[in-house]
């Protein structure tokens, strides 16, 4: 796969995200579809349907769910993708700063590993006392 697909299909995979339609967001991945995460906050799951499932409670819980692409490099089917995700938790403005790193299969994405820091994020989203 050349680096122009690889490109079209991580844009799309962004856009589809920043939508908050799941269905359109799960339509952009493999039918095994790896999501593996770093962060111990995060949760890693495989296949199409189980990231379908996962993503009805993480657009719920983050409102406002909006990724911006800092840095995007893409060689042959990779592609490594630095952004700036922001919503709102219970109400709570957050802001993380991450990174994909993606594999992209026959224009979908076949493995995505998501770098972001979940001692951040625990400090952000902690109850103020």
């Amino acid at each position: 796969m050349g680096p122009d697909l690889t490109l079209e299909a991580v844009e799309r995979y962004v856009a589809a995200l920043n939508t908050g339609d799941a269905d359109r967001i799960a339509a952009c991945v493999s039918p095994d579809f790896h999501n593996e995460h770093t962060s111990a906050a995060g949760r890693s799951l495989r296949g199409r349907d189980a990231y379908r499932t996962a993503l009805d409670g993480f657009l719920s819980e983050f409102e406002d769910l909006r990724y911006e692409v800092e840095d995007l490099i893409v060689e042959g089917d990779r592609a490594a993708v630095a952004y700036r995700m922001t919503f709102r938790l219970r109400g709570t403005p957050v802001l993380i700063r991450g990174m994909f790193r993606i594999r992209v299969e026959a224009g979908l994405l076949a493995h995505r590993v998501d770098y972001w820091d979940g001692a951040d994020f625990a400090r952000q989203t902690a109850p103020s006392s």
